[in-house]
């Protein structure tokens, strides 16, 4: 408490109170001074509260401090029981409550500051619901709610801009530089000016300048706009190609299905996009809104500091230990209907659970698929780009396999043919190079015969006739060859076209049937899934229509039953409160002394004279004090002397007993001797 008062004492001796203040003078106050100090805090904090409290009524001055304290969100020390004792302590200005208030706002004047000059604008006016039953009034607290949120966010801009770092002596210098560069280039153009006007047909040239410019402006913006369409362009084949790779899959899907499975599939989405918008989204919905609600309720309060984050803390500590003992309260109860009804709300939630997990993993498996399907038709038109070939899929994909593994098979074998080739053309290659060599020692010896004889050469001459003559003849076979093989070709065409003709003559005129049967069923297709998609919005049109009009009648019902448990709970605070006023007028009006004093009104009257005669008790006290304070402190300071002189004998006698074991003094005939 000390430490308390002395911090309030100092903040009151500077700037802008200057009381001048010490600790007795402080604590010596008068309620109606200690009040006054208070209202000039709370006045430092919001100008309208600089007031006089002598001239303004007590009942006034307390409304006035606990609707300014209540806004700045001011909680009293202890439990709500003892809020009627607080408020009684500040009307009579008693210590003990307005000492703690004094420390609380001085220590947090510029944040008080600002939470009083945002209370101004922010504090909304309840009207009630009745009266915005006017239009007029309506619409009038519809513009305040819009120029309080308008100004939530002028208030946020500013406070970005005085946190952002700019100030004004930056902003002038860039002002004045800017200011600088402008002369620059007036000068400059000036400058060039005159240097042009010399220039003959000057004019025509500053034209054509102009001209130029102009056209590279347009340039430009053809070439923006040219890349716009290219992008436009490449995004419309994207959806082409996607619209595309769609159509094939649902004729896929139609080849093979069946009216009954198309049914079966249209109800289960049907199904699941029901329970999605009539469970699931509302209620994600709903959580959304009561979050943003929540959000911007937060937002709306003023900056809350870390006392009132501690006490919001101890609150939802002690909110929770209540809820734990309600609910051990509930469990050591072991009501067997709760027990049975427990048991199916259990399996209800895990049933509700496990459907909302479903959905969740049916929603995200769609995600993922569309996700994936647009990665696939972005590889195939990259791969279209790379090599303009189609990416198989499906049935093709399959039979690619099959034809892949049959291929595999037969590399295989080919694989071992050329390595039992490879091994024979090594030996074959070991024959040739044999053979060579034995043909090379024949020639030499032969070239050596045809010189000893003088006829050389004789043998390549002969060579070279014989390998012509080899190559004419091998053309020559080619040539025929090359006809009979023309002519056999072409017969057997012939044939295979022939026989290919005959053989689809029939499929052909079963086809015809066939396809004029397809486009009967394609059309009556067509009719029956207008006729669906027309049915199924009336429908759906409907079912909106139905739940809106539920909604509503909810919405109204819960209305009517919330104004009605209002009603019927001021009925009977009121009865209450009736009661409470015929039993205090009873217990007045009775002759009965001890039923009188039972009565509110003697109550108080006792509680005001006891307080009287307590106060009159405290000021004699005081006068008491006051008188006697001068002799009190004179008598202090003589005790103090007192000790002082004690203190002085004690350590004379302390330096006494020092000497004495040195030594021993004799006093004989007037005289001190020492006898070591």
């Amino acid at each position: 408490m000390s430490e308390q008062i002395k911090f309030i004492v100092e903040q009151l001796n500077k700037d802008p109170f200057k009381k001048n203040f010490n600790l007795i003078t402080f604590d010596s106050l008068e309620p109606m001074q200690l009040l006054q100090i208070l209202n000039d805090v709370l006045a430092e904090i919001d100008p309208k509260q600089a007031i006089d409290i002598r001239e303004e009524m007590p009942e006034q001055t307390a409304k006035r401090m606990f609707t300014l304290l209540g806004m700045l969100k001011y909680k009293p020390p202890g439990s709500s029981a003892e809020a009627s004792s607080f408020r009684q302590g500040l009307v009579t200005g008693s210590k003990p409550v307005v000492h703690p208030v004094l420390h609380w706002l001085l220590m947090r004047i510029p944040e008080l500051k600002k939470r009083a000059y945002l209370a101004r604008f922010l504090m909304k006016l309840e009207v009630p619901a009745e009266f915005l039953q006017d239009e007029v009034i309506a619409e009038t607290h519809h513009q305040y709610e819009e120029l309080v949120d308008g100004f939530k966010g002028y208030h946020k801009e500013c406070e970005q801009l005085k946190s952002s770092g700019f100030s004004t002596a930056e902003i002038r210098r860039d002002i004045g530089a800017m200011e600088e560069e402008k002369d620059q280039l007036i000068k400059r153009v000036e400058r060039l000016k005159k240097r042009v006007e010399s220039v003959s047909n000057h004019q025509h040239m500053l034209e054509l300048a102009r001209q130029l410019r102009v056209e590279k402006e347009r340039e430009e913006s053809l070439v923006h706009q040219k890349q716009e369409q290219k992008n436009q362009l490449f995004q419309a084949e994207q959806r082409l190609q996607r619209s595309q790779l769609q159509l094939k899959d649902l004729r896929q899907a139609a080849a093979d299905a069946k009216p009954e499975s198309l049914m079966k599939r249209l109800e289960e989405e049907i199904k699941f996009n029901s329970y999605m918008v009539t469970d699931k989204l509302p209620k994600e919905l709903d959580s959304k809104k009561r979050t943003v609600q929540y959000l911007q309720k937060v937002v709306a309060e003023p900056a809350m500091g870390q006392a009132e984050l501690g006490e919001l803390e101890d609150k939802i500590r002690e909110i929770n230990m209540q809820i734990n003992q309600l609910i051990e309260k509930r469990m050591m109860r072991n009501d067997p209907m709760d027990d049975k009804l427990s048991l199916f709300r259990q399996q209800a939630s895990i049933i509700a659970r496990r459907k909302e997990a479903k959905a969740e993993e049916l929603q995200e498996a769609r995600e993922e698929l569309v996700g994936n399907e647009r990665d696939l038709t972005q590889k195939n038109s990259q791969v279209r780009d790379l090599d303009g070939t189609e990416v198989i899929r499906g049935e093709e994909f399959k039979r690619f396999v099959g034809k892949l593994r049959s291929k595999g098979t037969v590399f295989k074998k080919k694989r071992q043919e050329m390595a039992e080739l490879r091994a024979e053309y090594g030996i074959l290659q070991r024959t040739e190079e044999i053979l060579k060599q034995r043909l090379e020692a024949v020639q030499q010896q032969l070239q050596s015969m045809e010189a000893k004889k003088g006829i050389s050469g004789y043998s390549d001459t002969q060579e070279e006739l014989e390998r012509v003559s080899a190559i004419k003849s091998e053309l020559d076979e080619m040539k025929g060859r090359t006809l009979d093989d023309m002519s056999e070709m072409v017969k057997k065409l012939n044939s295979v076209i022939v026989e290919k003709k005959s053989a689809l003559a029939p499929v052909i005129k079963e086809l015809r049937p066939l396809r004029q049967q397809c486009q009967e069923l394609t059309q009556e297709y067509e009719e029956k899934k207008a006729q669906y998609d027309s049915c199924a919005a009336g429908l759906e049109s409907n079912r909106s229509k139905l739940e809106q009009e539920v909604r509503a009648l909810r919405e109204e019902m819960a209305q009517e039953e919330s104004r009605y448990h209002y009603i019927n709970c001021m009925r009977q605070i009121i009865e209450m409160q009736m009661e409470r006023a015929a039993a205090e007028m009873k217990a007045y009006v009775s002759p009965d002394p001890q039923e009188r004093r039972k009565a509110i009104r003697e109550q108080y009257m006792k509680n005001i004279a006891e307080q009287e005669s307590l106060g009159k008790k405290l000021r004699e006290a005081q006068k008491t004090v006051r008188e006697s304070h001068g002799p009190n402190m004179k008598q202090v300071k003589m005790w103090r002397d007192l000790e002082q002189l004690m203190e002085c004998k004690r350590q004379c006698f302390m330096r006494a007993q020092s000497q004495a074991s040195i030594g021993q003094v004799i006093q004989e005939g007037g005289e001190d001797r020492l006898v070591l």
